[in-house]
């Protein structure tokens, strides 16, 4: 982390919570100088096995650095609209669009990542090992039904909650 994170309290928190994530900002002098802060995770991609990469730009702009796609895609919410377009015979047509609401201040758009990468990269992603390896729900289960079909159930950790009286199991 960049040394000009430290002082507020908003860039500390930011920080401390890349730090417990394992993030790194590996932006460089050039991108810096430029407004823009990347953020790598300590997730390797499904699609290229490289690290998954996350950037904020001074123009507001909060994206994904296309790991997983050809090109990176914004991450900032959106607003539905209308606009109208002229043909030269006089006809006008209507149509829906979408605009990205851009985020102008830096801390602003730094939280507003945190928050996103928390929900998609850690909760969805929570069977991703430290080293990368990505299991999805339905293989873990196949694996737990195969094992429990041939008797060695306690190989499987099977940890059950009790709410109101209804049991609950969680995986």
């Amino acid at each position: 982390m960049k040394t000009i994170y430290k002082g507020d309290s908003r860039y500390e928190k930011v920080y401390e919570q890349m730090q417990l994530l394992g993030i790194q900002d590996v932006s460089t002098k050039q991108q810096v100088k430029n407004g823009t802060i990347v953020w790598r995770l300590p997730i390797l991609s499904c699609a290229k096995n490289r690290y998954i990469e996350y950037a904020a730009f001074a123009s507001g702009y909060v994206r994904n650095q296309g790991v997983d796609c050809r090109s990176n895609w914004q991450i900032n919410k959106c607003k539905m609209g209308k606009r109208e377009y002229k043909y030269p015979n006089g006809w006008t047509h209507e149509f829906d669009t979408k605009e990205r609401i851009l985020i102008p201040i830096e801390i602003d758009r730094l939280e507003y990542m945190m928050k996103y990468i928390i929900k998609n990269e850690y909760i969805k992603r929570a069977n991703t090992v430290q080293k990368g390896n990505f299991v999805p729900k339905w293989q873990y289960d196949n694996v737990r039904n195969t094992v429990i079909e041939h008797g060695i159930d306690n190989q499987v950790p099977d940890v059950k909650v009790i709410i109101n009286g209804h049991r609950y199991n969680i995986i």
